[in-house]
């Protein structure tokens, strides 16, 4: 029997359902929307512009010659994954740091509106975001030596994994932005799981294998979590976001 529905389908449902969303919540706040709203809405516009639909339609492209060029380094395929999730990890903070420095051109001071913990790039990756996402990535490279993940599976997984992040951070209202946060987090580590070799021994997944390849990251980032809480318990640089500002 043919399948119809797959993980490629998923994704393409997101894709549309990201677009039409993001699409309509800009028309509304275009519209009414307060100056605070606005720039925030803005600022995860253009992070989806320019990481989703830019960044994602760029590795997609490049995605094989990537590979080779991956597979050619004298590198174990483990610490290459990292390393690239990792990388890729800095560029996406590079453009949310980004947009929440732009709340001046977005008609509000730095502060009064964001996407980030702070408007310092070193503080957000080394102190907030990246620095936790590296152990999650070293969970990622344990369970691929075990389990033959395709790339796609990866990209859903620790997708579904960044939206219980941010849910665990910013509430429940994460959940309704499910589309953006698994393109955000699973283009992190799509094009370093493309680029694993097929012959390294891992066996198929089976049904338990998915629901455990979302929870792991958070058991590798638990310890990290907890000493740079211990040492920065600053979590937002910035004053709360009023509720409808």
């Amino acid at each position: 029997m043919k399948r119809f529905f797959t993980l490629r389908t998923l994704v393409i449902v997101l894709a549309v359902w990201l677009a039409l969303s993001t699409s309509a919540v800009l028309v509304v706040v275009l519209v009414g929307g307060r100056p605070n709203s606005r720039a925030v809405i803005l600022m995860g516009a253009g992070l989806v512009l320019l990481w989703v639909a830019f960044g994602g339609t760029l590795m997609h492209l490049a995605r094989d010659r990537v590979r080779a060029f991956v597979l050619r380094l004298p590198l174990d395929w483990r610490v290459s994954f990292v390393l690239m999730a990792t990388l890729l990890a800095l560029l996406e903070e590079a453009v949310t740091t980004g947009m929440t420095n732009l709340a001046p051109v977005l008609g509000v001071p730095i502060g009064a509106a964001y996407i980030t913990a702070s408007a310092n790039y070193l503080d957000v990756v080394c102190l907030h975001s990246v620095v936790v996402f590296v152990p999650m990535f070293v969970a990622w490279a344990v369970i691929l030596r075990r389990l033959a993940f395709g790339p796609t599976a990866v990209f859903v997984l620790f997708g579904l994994t960044g939206t219980l992040a941010e849910a665990g951070f910013g509430g429940t209202q994460a959940f309704a932005e499910i589309a953006m946060w698994i393109f955000v987090y699973g283009l992190m580590v799509y094009l370093p799981a493309y680029c694993l070799p097929a012959e390294r021994g891992a066996a198929p997944p089976r049904w338990w294998h998915y629901p455990l390849a979302i929870v792991l990251p958070f058991v590798f980032a638990i310890p990290v979590a907890g000493v740079v809480g211990a040492l920065h318990p600053l979590r937002v640089h910035f004053p709360p976001l009023p509720p409808n500002s």
